[in-house]
């Protein structure tokens, strides 16, 4: 079931509070930490190769990299799936996107969402009193009873789903999509939003996000900003259209840098660095079959909508001055699972009562040289309940399944896809990852022990959480939430 939410204290009252608990001798007194503001910046297929620091071309994003710079880099961190809304439910539940029920990218008519029973992170941070709000794409259920502010947010503002589930999809038959709505709390403010007002997105997330950190200044907030963009359709501003050498793909990318520019100079004006933690990443690598509205997972294979590499290893970077060591680069690997705990932690909320998949990653997060992965093994699953590979230290199991692939041949034009093709793997593929993150060298034959040992893990969790290539039902999957509205 959900915690109840805190009552949130004002700002000198919390301060009132902890001045007179240090005089009795009752409390931490005036010297007690502030609980930290969070800020999560969640992209929308952005590769990889998508930030100035993991080797972008064709567009710089200075911001980001200010990131890097002052905080922390992840060189092996993924998602839990590489695709819409199973990326987005295990990013604010901490469990695999299976074991909530959440699979694939959810339809506008789709009649599930997140269940309620589930704890989102704006429900973990209630706990503790502070204030939560969402700008940004939703895409965990549209019926208003999956909404954002029926799962712990305060407020939201944005759409329930991707931008291009529209009527001007180019590649939809007409009447495939329902108008494209916008949505403030659970109220629909704009029913069919235009090319135009696409344009915006950005630029409207933004001021909010801006709007929302100086209500809230004077108390702890939760903020998630997912950004829209670089999903396509592509849209831009006039601030930022036609700046990339690389073409639009890259001006949206300025943009969004330009957005994270935004929010850290709000953190600053309001005197918020040093009590702010603030964490970006994406929700899954490119959609390659884009062509040149597409980013870049290089050196890494595939993207978006595939196990391999580039469709779940993703940029992450964190910055929280001095708490995260400056420059630091984290090695080891990490997925977005183990936010939902790790943020538990720093704030000392009670995790869920039921069985969540993240572990705390703090030591890694925080830069400490030594830290290693709590994790014996990370779970790669894709399409219905497809598991599709194991992930153990440096090495990976890719275990037979039929992936999509361009198969080397060019991506699509301006908007317009590439046709995939299927591939498939036959047998069991090893890979060490610590060597060579392309997955070119398949080392089964000489590492048999391995190989075992890995498939046992995949074997455990077939028998948790179910495989629909083995035909496996686990134990350990809950429902979604259902419609109940009418």
């Amino acid at each position: 079931m959900r915690h109840q939410t805190s009552l949130r204290l004002p700002r000198w009252v919390q301060v009132l509070v902890c001045a007179v608990g240090g005089w009795l001798g009752q409390g931490p007194g005036c010297a007690a930490e502030r609980l930290p503001n969070i800020v999560l910046i969640f992209t929308d297929d952005q590769g990889y190769a998508d930030v100035g620091v993991f080797g972008a071309r064709g567009f710089t994003t200075p911001n980001l990299d200010r990131l890097a710079a002052e905080g922390i880099r992840f060189s092996d961190f993924h998602v839990a799936q590489a695709v819409c809304s199973a990326s987005r439910a295990a990013l604010l539940t901490g469990c695999y996107p299976n074991r909530v029920g959440i699979h694939g990218a959810l339809g506008p008519a789709s009649r599930i969402g997140l269940h309620p029973d589930e704890v989102t992170l704006a429900e973990l941070v209630q706990q503790k009193g502070y204030a939560t709000g969402m700008v940004g794409k939703w895409h965990l259920g549209r019926p208003s009873q999956f909404l954002p502010v029926r799962q712990g947010f305060d407020e939201y503002f944005g759409l329930p789903y991707s931008n291009d589930m529209w009527p001007y999809h180019p590649e939809a038959k007409p009447g495939t999509y329902p108008p494209l709505p916008l949505i403030e709390g659970d109220r629909v403010i704009n029913e069919a939003v235009t090319p135009e007002d696409q344009t915006q997105l950005t630029t409207w997330y933004t001021e909010r996000a801006v709007k929302f950190i100086e209500r809230n200044k004077h108390q702890p907030f939760f903020l998630y900003v997912a950004h829209s963009m670089p999903h396509v359709p592509l849209y831009v501003s006039d601030k930022f259209k036609g700046k990339a050498p690389q073409g639009r793909y890259g001006d949206v990318i300025m943009e969004i840098d330009w957005s994270v520019g935004q929010i850290l100079e709000a953190l600053r004006t309001h005197g918020l660095d040093q009590e702010t933690l603030v964490l970006f990443t994406s929700d899954n690598g490119p959609w390659l079959s884009y062509g040149n509205h597409a980013g870049s997972a290089r050196p890494l294979r595939e993207g978006k909508g595939t196990a391999w590499e580039g469709g779940t290893r993703v940029p992450f970077l964190a910055r929280w001055p001095g708490k995260i060591r400056p420059g630091s680069v984290c090695r080891e690997p990490a997925m977005t699972i183990d936010l939902f705990p790790t943020i538990a932690g720093l704030i000392g909320a009670e995790l869920p009562r039921h069985r969540i998949d993240g572990l705390d990653i703090w030591p890694l997060l925080r830069g400490d040289p030594d830290a290693k992965s709590p994790h014996a093994a990370y779970f790669m699953y894709y399409a219905q309940n497809e598991l599709q590979a194991v992930r153990s230290g440096p090495w990976k199991l890719v275990l037979p399944h039929a992936y999509r692939t361009l198969a080397g041949s060019p991506g699509g034009q301006d908007g317009i896809p590439a046709k995939y093709e299927t591939a498939r793997v036959t047998a069991p593929e090893l890979y060490d990852l610590a060597r060579e993150a392309e997955e070119r060298a398949n080392l089964a034959a000489q590492h048999p022990d391995v190989v075992r040992r890995l498939e046992a893990l995949a074997e455990q969790c077939r028998r948790d959480l179910g495989d629909a290539l083995t035909q496996q039902t686990g134990t350990g999957a809950r429902q979604p939430g259902r419609i109940t509205e009418r």
